[in-house]
């Protein structure tokens, strides 16, 4: 489970596998916007519009192939095994 504080950052608890533990980006987890789920990964849009992923690598929570597309994203989208980002462009 994740909770997105008043201050923008992020609080975790839960199965660390399944995005229990933000450890690895807790750092980034600032500044937060907007917080999505999908079955066993958290991704957040932060203020800047960048997108910070963690959990279950393979429901969405390694966004490591798309991280240079994941800018000016002002809205995500989930289903229970991935994320779909959409950016201001309209892209």
């Amino acid at each position: 489970s994740a909770a997105l504080r008043f201050d923008g950052s992020v609080v975790c608890w839960g199965d660390a596998e399944c995005g229990g533990d933000a450890g690895d980006v807790q750092r980034q987890l600032k500044h937060v916007k907007s917080l999505h789920a999908s079955d066993k990964a958290f991704a957040a849009i932060l203020t800047d519009g960048s997108v910070v992923t963690w959990g279950h690598e393979d429901m969405g929570g390694d966004s490591t192939d798309v991280k240079d597309q994941l800018k000016e994203v002002q809205e995500i989208f989930s289903t229970g095994f991935a994320f779909a980002a959409l950016r201001r462009d309209a892209t």
